[in-house]
Parts: structure tokens; sequence; C-alpha cells
């Protein structure tokens, strides 16, 4: 037991030294709250930086402060689309870098409320960039989107980063005018200033802690916990399955970099998984099921699909994997092990929640 202690305290150290970067940051993380969130306000209190999160006050808080060190963070909660408050926050903490992930980002509740969603995602993003104009101190922007920015038209190809932009549905056209507001904003008004700024296109994310109703892997631990059959409408539809981990970690790198060269590192950026990780969804849950419990659940499999996703997505990460030497670390099978493992500990009413996304840090970084 010591020697295990003390080989991860080992690893511990030597990350601190590797990502010194982040130490005393000034960080402004929006949408801190969420899944992806979480993950990210781990990583940067874990590289000792300063944070602030801004989100909404809604039913996330509560994962928010089961899951991360909030008594670490300064918090605001308010809507993204509270103009002066969040210009108030911004300007208060005069931040060096911003990560921007407030959104609505389930694709039903887009088709459910429109309105809400482009207001949300795109004039969200407008008050992003608009207020980081009076920044003295801004170093970097990165603006989170969507795979589902592009236009798919359900080809079987890998989209990069200057492919035609679109979207069928409220959700994919609103993150499409999220990425034209970002690229108008640079092109206009940080092209030649001090301050990168980067948009970033990731697959379908997965990981412990995504509770979001609508969502393939919530949605399948949701029913083992509630003892209900799960229907799942679209079993033969594929998407570049990523784990969290992944795309957090090509955030931070891109952050850093965007830093040091805002010109060299500024635009839009994809990444996505290998290739072999684009498994339909019949795939994902039977393989989910079997690594998080030894029960048989009643699933039933519709082929009636009454909205309009696309059917085939997938992404071409070369761009990252040349300029930022990123790429992914786990494939399909370990990413849904590492997703089973934390769903199972917190089935099972672990109350050490945080000590099982440090260890899934740990884990991810010996490698």
């Amino acid at each position: 037991l010591i020697i295990f202690t003390t080989y991860f305290e080992l690893i511990y150290c030597i990350m601190k030294i590797m990502n010194s970067f982040f130490k005393n940051k000034k960080i402004f993380v929006t949408g801190h709250t969420g899944f992806k969130g979480n993950w990210l306000i781990n990583l940067l209190l874990r590289y000792e930086a300063n944070v602030v999160g801004y989100s909404n006050k809604d039913e996330k808080i509560k994962y928010y402060k089961d899951f991360c060190e909030t008594e670490k963070v300064k918090n605001y909660y308010n809507d993204i689309l509270n103009y002066n408050f969040l210009k108030k926050s911004l300007l208060k903490f005069n931040p060096e870098i911003i990560f921007h992930l407030a959104a609505q980002s389930i694709v039903s509740d887009s088709i459910i409320d429109p309105k809400k969603t482009f207001e949300t995602n795109i004039i969200g993003t407008v008050n992003i960039l608009e207020i980081s104009r009076e920044l003295k101190n801004l170093k970097g922007i990165i603006i989170v989107t969507s795979d589902k920015c592009y236009e798919n038209n359900d080809k079987k190809k890998f989209f990069n980063e200057n492919d035609k932009l679109g979207g069928k549905d409220p959700y994919s056209g609103s993150k499409a005018a999220a990425e034209i507001v970002f690229k108008s904003y640079y092109e206009t008004f940080y092209k030649f200033s001090k301050t990168g700024v980067a948009s970033v296109r990731a697959g379908n994310v997965i990981g412990g802690g995504d509770f979001s109703k609508n969502r393939i892997l919530p949605d399948c631990y949701r029913s083992l916990k509630n003892k209900k059959k799960l229907i799942i409408k679209n079993p033969s539809s594929t998407r570049p399955w990523q784990h969290v981990m992944d795309v957090i970690s090509g955030y931070l790198i891109l952050a850093e970099n965007l830093c040091k060269n805002s010109k060299k590192y500024s635009g839009s950026w994809n990444f996505g998984p290998n290739t072999k990780n684009n498994l339909n969804v019949k795939s994902i849950v039977e393989y989910f099921y079997k690594e998080i419990s030894t029960k048989k659940n009643a699933v039933i499999y519709s082929k009636k699909n009454k909205n309009i996703e696309s059917k085939y997505l997938a992404l071409n990460s070369f761009k990252a994997n040349k300029k930022l030497n990123w790429k992914p670390k786990y494939n399909i099978n370990e990413a849904l092990l590492k997703t089973a493992n934390w769903y199972k500990y917190y089935l099972k009413g672990d109350k050490n929640i945080r000590e099982v996304f440090r260890k899934q840090i740990i884990e991810y970084e010996n490698l």
C-alpha cells in the first residue's frame, strides 16, 4: 500500500511540473457545473490554477458540489445572457484565459425550445467575445462548439475544420452560427490583437459525471438505477465516441499554445477519436451494460427515428495531431470501461466520488 501510494504521489509531482503553465493562471470557465466543466475544473485545480466559474443556477450545481472542490473556486451563478452581470464578473476577475462551455447542449431540448437554444448558444458566444475585448490581460479564449456544426448529409466522410457549416436541427444550427460568430469576431477584432481565439469541436464525449437527459450512457445509468426499461430510438446511428479526458486534454494543450503564439494557433480545431471508435449506438449500450452490471436490463430498440439527427458523423483531427501533437489515449473499449467503472462506483453510493475523479485523472496522466 505504501509503495502504491508513493508511486501515485510521484506521478502527481511529475504532472505538477509538466503542467506548471497553468499554475496561478487566472482562468474563467463558463458552464463549469456541467459534465465537461466538472472534469475541466478538477484538472485546473489539480494544476493549481486560480479559477472562477460562471453557470446557471440549476440542478447541475448539486453534482458540481459533489464532484469538485468548490471551496477553491469563485462561483458565479447567473445566465450567460445576462450581459451586465457577466461583464461585471469578467472585468472584476480580469482573466488570462477563458473557456466558454456554457450552452444549451441537448438536441431534443433544442427542438422543444429552439428560441432558447439559439439565444444561449449564439448570443452567449457574442457576449463572451464582446466583453473580452475590454480585458487587458487576456491571452486566450477557447470557444467550445460541437462536431454537429458541420453540414451533414449522412455521407460517410470525416469532417475537417474547413468543411461547410450547417445544421438540420436547432442545436446543430446554433453551433454552426456560433462558429460564424467566432470567425467574424476573430477576423474583425482579434486577428491582430495579443489575444488568441480558438473554437473547438469534439465528438460524442463520454465519461463519468454526465447526467444530462436524452444522452445514451446517462440514460443507461438511469435505467439501471430506476430498474426501468430503456428505449433506444436510433440503434444503428454511429458517432465518434471519445472519453472526456481526451477532449479536455486537447482543450488544455490548445490553450497553452494559444497563449504562447496567438497567431499560429487561433482558429478552429477538431478533437475527435480514432476512426475505430465510431461504433453504433446498439454496440455502445450492450458494452456499457455488460461492464456496469451482471443483471440483464430490458432494452427496446426502436427503428422509428422521429428526430432529425444525422445517422453518421465522424471527425478528422489531423490538424490537432500534427500541430499540437495531440492524439486520443483511450480507444473505445478503454473509454467505455472507464465510464462504466465511474458509474458503477456512483451506483453503489460511493460518497468519496471526488477520489474517483482524481484516480481516473492520474490513470490518464500515467499513460
